[in-house]
């Protein structure tokens, strides 16, 4: 019992976790997160972590991220004990902390900023091990959304810090609206009814493309649709390095599709992996289309990425947070 109490006499921010602060406690100005994107810092014993909380813990962050060429995990996840949950651990950007006592009860409560800004913390309550393994397997999309919606809300905050206005403000006047374009992020193609943005380095590019045509019926916004859709604009605007090389969506695997809905925005979504008509180019793409504010046409905007050398789903969440930005 001893062992456990021990968790709650090492948190003087304990409150904090409860969402039971002082307005005095939120006004604080508190430090920057620490760690890296992508990275889950999972605060528990040694011996929870080799338990079956932390098979339900990796079972959960590590599943495979969807829809990139080689597998990757959804998040890169290391474990800290309670007693070494100070100082700089405690600042880092994304924390799953494992509470379990007889006295809980079971439950997950999501904090924002406790110790550090902008931070997001996940506390799970159990009166004991079974009980904590199911809330975290029952929760995991919930869990997954949390530390998505971090991850994403971080990039589009930088984006705002150093936006490039000038490319935004060329994107609302062609098409009504326009992401947050982090400063770094140039056009390198344009015509009446595409763009073509990028940021290129030695080895990556991430892409966007924004494109409209006309909206006749909802039956544009089907999988099938939007990849004929796609095929045909790559085919038209995005050649590939090869004469008579172009832009495809990879014709084996079926895409995933959502209708999502986004601070208040409704989009259909599609995931899946492009590659190279005559070329060996390729990787994942993360495309969303909507009705135009005037309801005259269909507007997609998507991000690509190429990274040959490199895993893709860092990328590919930094397009996302941009693309989901739209406003």
């Amino acid at each position: 019992m001893k062992r456990y109490l021990i968790l709650f006499a090492l948190l003087p921010g304990l409150l904090l976790l409860t969402g039971s602060c002082t307005k005095e406690k939120k006004k604080q100005l508190l430090p920057g997160i620490s760690g890296k994107a992508g990275e889950v810092e999972i605060v528990s014993s040694k011996a929870l972590w080799e338990s079956e909380v932390g098979a339900a813990v990796r079972t959960v962050l590590q599943a495979e991220y969807p829809y990139t060429p080689q597998k990757e995990s959804k998040y890169r996840i290391y474990n800290v004990p309670p007693e070494g949950f100070v100082n700089v651990f405690r600042f880092h950007r994304n924390i799953l902390y494992v509470h379990i006592a007889d006295t809980c009860n079971t439950k997950m409560v999501v904090n924002k900023n406790v110790w550090a800004e902008p931070q997001t913390m996940i506390s799970i309550f159990a009166p004991d091990e079974a009980s904590a393994a199911e809330l975290i397997l029952s929760r995991d999309e919930k869990i997954c959304e949390t530390f998505e919606d971090a991850e994403r809300e971080r990039v589009i905050i930088n984006a705002k810090a150093f936006p490039n206005e000038g490319l935004a403000s060329l994107v609302r006047n062609q098409f009504g609206g326009s992401p947050w374009f982090p400063s770094s992020y140039s056009i390198k193609k344009r015509t009446d009814d595409f763009v073509w943005i990028s940021y290129e380095t030695t080895y990556t590019t991430q892409g966007i493309f924004i494109y409209r045509f006309p909206y006749t019926g909802e039956e544009q916004f089907t999988r099938d649709a939007l990849v004929a859709k796609r095929n045909e604009v790559m085919k038209e605007n995005v050649p590939g390095s090869l004469e008579g090389s172009y832009m495809i969506t990879n014709p084996v695997i079926t895409p995933g599709y959502w209708q999502k809905t986004y601070r208040g925005r409704s989009f259909t979504e599609i995931r899946s992996l492009w590659e190279t008509q005559n070329d060996y180019m390729g990787g994942p793409f993360i495309s969303d289309a909507f009705r135009s504010t005037d309801g005259k046409d269909v507007i997609v905007i998507e991000g690509f990425v190429y990274a040959p050398k490199y895993d893709k789903r860092d990328y590919l969440r930094q397009l996302e947070a941009i693309i989901y930005s739209w406003h």
